[in-house]
C-alpha cells in the first residue's frame, strides 16, 4: 500500500472520529459547562454533585462496576488458571461452554433470575416442597436487596470476557519462567502471586477495564430490576427535557470522566509495560495431568460455575416456553406458542428486520474501516499511526450511554447534525452508533492477524510486478480472512443485542431494534413477559452459533479481541 494511500486512509478514518466520536463527546462538555451566553461554568457540575439523588447515584453506579468486576474476578482468575495449567475430563468442552453466558445480554437475563428468585419464583416454590418453608410462605429475594442482584446478574454474565484475556495472557508465559522460580524456592500460591500475576496482570486490565465500563454504564439490568439509584437510568429518565436541562448533560459529563480516569489510572498501573519471554520451545512446560481425584474437582468446579452462569438463560428459556409459571418450580404447562408469536409479532417482526439492516450495514463499514486501519498501524510507518490505533480503541472505554447521549445531543434542532434527528428516522444515528462501539474487535481481530503473516509475501509479489494494493488484495487480506471474520461476526453479533444505543437512539416503535422491542414487550401486561423471553431465546440461538464460529476461528486467541 502505498504512502498516499495511508494517508488517505488516516485522514478519512480521522474524520469520521472527529464527526461520530470526538463531536458528540464535545456536545456533551458544552452542555454541562457552558451557560446560557456561552461562558464557561462549573454550577451545573456543583449542582449535580451536591444533589444528594445524584451524588447516591454516581456512588451506587460505582460500587456496582467495582463489585461486578470484583465478582467477576474471582469467577474467572482460578478458571483460566486451570485450564492452562491441568487436564481433566471434559476440558475442551467446559471451556466452550464457559463462553455460554455472553450469549444473552444482562438485562434478558435478568427476566430469568427474577422468575426464579421473585416472590412467587421457582425457589421458593422449590423451598416449599422440601417443606423448608411453609406453605404460602414468600420471600423476593433479589427485591430484598437489588444492588446484589444487579452485581450477580451482571458478572455471571460478563466474566467470560476477563477469562478469555486471563487464558490468552497465561497461554504467552513461558514456562520456563516458573520452573526458574520454583528452582529457586518460591512454590504454590507465592509463585502466582510473585511471577505469574504480574505477567499476566495486563491481560486481567483489557478484560476487567471492560467489564468495569459495562457494570458501571449499564442501563438496562437497573431497568429490568426497577432500581433507579444510578447514574445511567437517572440519565435515561432525563432525556426527556434534553432539550433545556444541563443536568443531564453535567452527570454524563462526569459519567465520562470517570470512566475515562478509571481506565487511564489502571492503564498506567497495570497497562504500561510487558515482559521479554523466551520462546516456549526452551521448556517443557505445558498442561500436566491430574490425579483422577484431583482431575475429577477441576470439572466439579467448570460444571458449577457453568451451571450458576446459565441460570439467567435457564430461567429465560422456561419463561419462554410458558404461559403460565406462577409458584411452581417449573412452569404449568409448555408452549411453542410465544416463539411463533415472537415471529409474527407486530412489534417483533419489525424489530428483527431492523437489527438485521442495522448490525448488517455497521459490520460492512466496521470491517472495511477495522481492515484499512489494522494495515495502516502494523504494515506502515506513517506518522501518526498510533494515534489512530488509540482512536480506534478509544471507544471500549467510553460508555455506550454517554456515545448515544452525544449522538441525541449533537442532533436536536438547531445543531449542524439536526438533519440526523432520530424522532424522526434513527437508522443513520444507530448505524454510525453500532459501527463506531463495535469497530475496536474488527481492528484489534485484523491486526492481529496482520502482525501474524509475513510482509515478505507482500514484498514477493510486488518483485514479481504486482501493485502494492494489488499484492494486499491477492496475497495478505486471504491469509487473514479467518481474523477478519471473527472481528466482523463479533461486531455483528454485538450490534444485534446492542442495548445502551437502542434504548436511547430508537424512540419510534417503527424502528425498534430487537432489545428495544424485548424491553418494551417485558413492561406490558399479560403476555408481553412470556414474548420478550421467546425473542431473548432466539437471539440467545442466533449469538449463540455466532460464538462457536469465532471459537473455532480464533481459538484461544479469541481474547485478544476485547482488549483496550
Amino acid at each position: 500500500m502505498s504512502k498516499s494511500l495511508a494517508r488517505v486512509i488516516f485522514a478519512l478514518t480521522a474524520a469520521f472520529f472527529a464527526a461520530f466520536f470526538v463531536w458528540p463527546i464535545f456536545q456533551i462538555l458544552k452542555g454541562g459547562f457552558l451557560d446560557a451566553d456561552g461562558h464557561i461554568t462549573f454550577d451545573y457540575l456543583r449542582a449535580v454533585l451536591s444533589d444528594p439523588v445524584y451524588r447516591g447515584g454516581l456512588r451506587n453506579s460505582f460500587l456496582l462496576a467495582c463489585a461486578t468486576t470484583t465478582l467477576a474476578l474471582l469467577i474467572s482468575l482460578p478458571l483460566a488458571v486451570i485450564a492452562d495449567r491441568f487436564k481433566f475430563a471434559g476440558k475442551n468442552l467446559l471451556g466452550s461452554l464457559i463462553l455460554i453466558p455472553m450469549i444473552l445480554p444482562p438485562f434478558v437475563g435478568a427476566i430469568g433470575i427474577k422468575q426464579i428468585f421473585g416472590q412467587y419464583g421457582a425457589l421458593n416454590a422449590a423451598l416449599i416442597a422440601l417443606g423448608l418453608r411453609p406453605e404460602g410462605w414468600t420471600f423476593d429475594w433479589f427485591a430484598a436487596n437489588q444492588f446484589w442482584g444487579i452485581v450477580l446478574v451482571q458478572a455471571l454474565s460478563l466474566y467470560p470476557i476477563i477469562y478469555l484475556n486471563a487464558v490468552a495472557a497465561l497461554a504467552n508465559i513461558d514456562p520456563a519462567m516458573d520452573e526458574a522460580a520454583q528452582n529457586l524456592g518460591c512454590t504454590g500460591f507465592r509463585r502466582f502471586r510473585r511471577i505469574t500475576l504480574p505477567l499476566i496482570k495486563s491481560g486481567l486490565f483489557a478484560g476487567g477495564t471492560i467489564v468495569f465500563i459495562w457494570a458501571f454504564t449499564e442501563l438496562g439490568t437497573p431497568l429490568i430490576f426497577d432500581y433507579d439509584r444510578v447514574t445511567s437510568v437517572q440519565i435515561f429518565y432525563g432525556l426527556k427535557d434534553i432539550g433545556g436541562n444541563p443536568f443531564p448533560f453535567a452527570l454524563v459529563s462526569v459519567m465520562l470522566a470517570s470512566s475515562l480516569a478509571l481506565y487511564a489510572i489502571g492503564k498506567g498501573l497495570f497497562g504500561r509495560a510487558g515482559y521479554a519471554m523466551m520462546a516456549k520451545a526452551t521448556s517443557s512446560g505445558g498442561a500436566r495431568s491430574l490425579p483422577f481425584g484431583a482431575g475429577l474437582l477441576c470439572t466439579i468446579l467448570f460444571c458449577g460455575v457453568t451451571l450458576c452462569a446459565i441460570l439467567p438463560h435457564i430461567g429465560v428459556v422456561l419463561v419462554a416456553f410458558s404461559n403460565d409459571w406462577y409458584g411452581t418450580v417449573v412452569p404449568h404447562r409448555f408452549t411453542l406458542e410465544n416463539f411463533r408469536i415472537a415471529l409474527g409479532h407486530d412489534l417483533t417482526v419489525p424489530a428483527i428486520a431492523n437489527s438485521l439492516k442495522f448490525a448488517s450495514i455497521s459490520t460492512i463499514i466496521d470491517i472495511f474501516l477495522g481492515v484499512a486501519i489494522a494495515y495502516v498501524i502494523v504494515r506502515t510507518k506513517l506518522w501518526g499511526r498510533q494515534i489512530l490505533d488509540f482512536l480506534s480503541m478509544l471507544p471500549l472505554a467510553v460508555p455506550g450511554l454517554v456515545l448515544a447521549f452525544g449522538y441525541l445531543a449533537m442532533s436536536q434542532d438547531g445543531r449542524f447534525f439536526s438533519f440526523l434527528n432520530p424522532i424522526e428516522n434513527p437508522t443513520v444515528l444507530l448505524v454510525i452508533a453500532y459501527s463506531v462501539r463495535r469497530l475496536p474487535y474488527v481492528v484489534r481481530s485484523a491486526a492481529a492477524g496482520f502482525q501474524q503473516t509475513s510482509e515478505t509475501l507482500e514484498e514477493a509479489a510486488q518483485n514479481l510486478g504486482a501493485p502494492p494494493l494489488k499484492a494486499t488484495f491477492k496475497i495478505t487480506l486471504p491469509l487473514i480472512a479467518a481474523n477478519i471474520i471473527a472481528g466482523g461476526l463479533l461486531a455483528f453479533s454485538f450490534a444485534m443485542l446492542e442495548v445502551s444505543d437502542s434504548l436511547i437512539l430508537a424512540q419510534k416503535q417503527h424502528y425498534y431494534p430487537i432489545t428495544k422491542a424485548i424491553m418494551e414487550l417485558f413492561q406490558l401486561l399479560g403476555d408481553g413477559k412470556f414474548i420478550a423471553s421467546a425473542l431473548g431465546v432466539w437471539a440467545m440461538v442466533f449469538l449463540g452459533v455466532t460464538m462457536v464460529g469465532m471459537t473455532i476461528l480464533l481459538g484461544k486467541k479469541l481474547g485478544a479481541i476485547f482488549r483496550v
